[in-house]
């Protein structure tokens, strides 16, 4: 059994409204999904994606509004890597983000900058034969867009990790602190880099877990190799756009297996994803309590005019 690369990555904000204005009109990405954080629902998950919600492309966000800023530590995955297609794009994307107020640190194939709330971000040029997973936006040409998820890198002692990685979890090795996930269709990758001194604050601006992606019948398998394994992983939990499994990782940090379907048009069409608050089936009958108490958030339709 392989995973599929990364599923999705899910991060924290305290600005919802920010969080939607950054992600959507200056990144380019789809809101694919505005739905609630199913173990809190009083709060925001919002879904942002390439224009099919693709596994692979999608970068998620809670909403604690106010939430203090976060700090990336120990046992917590500090940096998101998308994929971009060429040098060219390496320069749209420095001329964008400038003249959006943003910092950049350009270095040889990539750019690092970080979003509002100071989670840090790359563009990595990268050569594939992996679908690009692409969302469409009028300022910005498909063939300088973000392509989806590269990698994400953790902060951690790669020791403890390095045979559970392998063994259980079939990580293929790439010198002493990079892994290659792989699977039939899809790839990507996970790295460990020296920890700071100052311990890892849990707030905006921070990462809350990686998900790699599992084909669906292969995931009570993973549940079990990872129980087998020691990990102490969750039972499969519905979240009704994919199957879940948590568990931490040796490093510490916490990991999501996810499954690629049923997928975010399970409730709503293509066209209209992210236009409305969807509620799985198990939780429609809070909207009238939840609805009310949820930040406002701009209209994506006229932020991006797709």
């Amino acid at each position: 059994m392989r995973f599929e690369g990364i599923h999705h990555v899910t991060c924290i904000t305290g600005d919802a409204p920010g969080n939607v204005d950054f992600y959507v009109r200056v990144l380019g990405l789809r809101l694919v999904k505005k739905s609630v954080n199913q173990d809190d629902p009083t709060v925001y998950h919002l879904f942002y994606a390439d224009e099919k919600g693709s596994a692979g492309s999608d970068l998620t966000f809670f909403e604690y509004p106010h939430a203090r800023p976060g700090r990336a530590g120990r046992g917590m995955v500090h940096r998101i890597v998308f994929r971009v297609a060429s040098a060219d794009a390496i320069e749209f994307w420095n001329d964008r983000l400038t003249a959006e107020g943003v910092d950049v640190d350009r270095g040889e194939g990539g750019l690092r900058f970080s979003d509002p709330e100071g989670l840090d971000l790359e563009l990595s040029v990268v050569e594939t034969t992996d679908e690009p997973l692409i969302a469409d936006h009028p300022e910005i040409p498909r063939e300088l867009a973000l392509r989806g998820f590269d990698g994400v890198r953790a902060y951690a002692d790669p020791g403890p990790s390095r045979a559970f990685l392998e063994e259980v979890l079939s990580f293929d090795p790439h010198g002493d602190s990079v892994w290659e996930v792989r699977g039939e269709k899809r790839g990507s990758w996970y790295a460990y880099d020296e920890p700071p001194q100052e311990p890892g604050v849990p707030g905006a601006g921070t990462v809350h877990h990686v998900a790699f992606a599992s084909p669906p019948a292969e995931h009570e398998a993973w549940q079990k190799r990872v129980a087998e394994s020691g990990a102490h992983p969750t039972p499969i939990i519905d979240r009704f756009y994919f199957k879940s499994i948590y568990f931490r990782e040796p490093s510490g940090v916490l990991f999501e297996i996810a499954t690629i379907g049923p997928g975010f048009t399970v409730d709503e069409p293509l066209e209209h994803l992210g236009e409305k608050l969807s509620l799985p089936p198990d939780y429609e009958h809070l909207r009238a309590t939840v609805e009310p108490v949820l930040t406002p958030l701009p209209d994506t339709r006229e932020l991006v005019q797709r």
